[in-house]
């Protein structure tokens, strides 16, 4: 039995892949016996420390939650926060890892991880640089990225594991070459049987058999908002009474909500809810710029959901050919709009890759493999 440390920038409640990603694998290396500490900043204004259970604990760090809490600052000169660092450090682990490579709070992992002797495991889960669809803020934060990969890859030596392939040809850009591949996973059987009750057809007024497309996930522009919103305007799509649903929260939340046409935003779900919403959907969508191996492609495809999807992280590892799922070679408008107006009168197709998507996730996907390949970089 031994105890490890996970260090991730932000953790639930606030809504993201990652976070999900690292409450998921701490009760899967719990479950293994292990001792977990996620180590993380208060974005939400929580308690400082949590116990989930006699072997998950939290620590969460006071912070500056710049730009909604997706860019958390340490408070430096916080004595509530040099306490609780002080307390992290009289802990003893036997392995630390840290979530992507982007953040001060990463930085600290590694600076913990040295003072303990240990060799800092830095998972990754990008595979592009950081967007905001900004041009005067992007070039500012890709400048970023290249100098805190460079100082935590210069400074403390960590491993580097990547969460997809696609990630880990990402990391090459910075000259660094992965130790492998820790992927993403859910468990498909237990997503599908949370499902709640909720009727989204008939919450919406839509027909029993209108073609629904849905979106869970962060309202942000790399996420293809924009482009799914044109998509819904679009006349085809609107003859063909095919109609998107986007379910999440973010700084595109009031252009989702006013844009109309066959565009439905409903906020932020629950999972129970998530689940119920893939479940009655016949596609989901994930335009998205970058990703390191999307936890909304899992969801759908344990829901036998098929993707319509960009070639980012963990794409093609779900949809290996055209009878998992569909990867556009764009986010475009008119990429996104061909495929979907395609499926929509192909329901044979649909069906088969309803249920490939399903097969392979569930027999390639489980977070106690997961939590197998953790512990083989931790330990190693």
């Amino acid at each position: 039995m031994s105890s490890f440390a996970i260090f991730s920038a932000q953790h639930l409640p606030y809504i993201g892949g990652i976070e999900t990603f690292t409450d998921n694998l701490a009760r899967s290396l719990a479950l293994r016996g292990h001792y977990v500490t996620i180590i993380t900043n208060n974005t939400e204004g929580l308690s400082n420390r949590e116990s989930l259970d006699e072997q998950i604990s939290i620590v969460r760090l006071p912070c500056f939650p710049l730009l909604k809490g997706r860019l958390p600052l340490p408070k430096n000169y916080s004595k509530c926060r040099a306490e609780l660092v002080e307390a992290v450090l009289g802990r003893r682990f036997d392995g630390i890892l840290i979530n992507t490579r982007l953040y001060p709070h990463s930085l600290l992992g590694m600076s913990i991880a040295e003072q303990q002797g240990l060799t800092p495991v830095v998972l990754d889960h990008g595979s592009a640089y950081l967007c905001f669809s900004n041009p005067l803020i992007d070039p500012f934060v890709r400048m970023y990225e290249d100098i805190i990969t460079a100082w935590g890859k210069t400074r403390h030596h960590p491993k580097y594991y990547a969460i997809s392939d696609q990630s880990a040809k990402w990391l090459t850009h910075f000259g660094i070459q992965a130790q492998g591949v820790i992927n993403n996973s859910i468990d498909a059987q237990a997503f599908r049987k949370i499902a709640s009750s909720r009727d989204f057809r008939a919450e919406l007024g839509l027909k029993t058999n209108a073609l629904l497309v849905a979106f869970i996930g962060r309202l942000i522009p790399e996420k293809g908002i924009l482009q799914m919103i044109k998509v819904a305007q679009d006349p085809q799509i609107v003859a063909k009474d095919i109609h998107f649903v986007l379910a999440g929260k973010g700084p595109l939340a009031d252009k989702a909500g006013g844009a109309g046409g066959n565009l439905h935003y409903i906020g932020p779900i629950s999972r129970q809810d998530a689940s119920a919403l893939l479940q009655q959907a016949y596609l989901h969508c994930l335009p998205s710029r970058s990703e390191g191996f999307a936890s909304s492609l899992l969801e759908a495809s344990a829901c036998g959901c098929p993707s319509v999807t960009t070639n980012v992280g963990g794409a093609v590892e779900l949809i290996p050919s055209p009878e998992y799922g569909t990867i556009i070679p764009s986010p475009r408008p008119s990429d996104i709009a061909q495929a979907i107006v395609s499926l929509s009168s192909n329901p044979e197709l649909r069906n088969r890759q309803s249920r490939a998507c399903q097969d392979i996730v569930e027999r390639r996907y489980s977070w106690n493999v997961t939590a197998q390949q953790v512990e083989r970089a931790l330990l190693a």
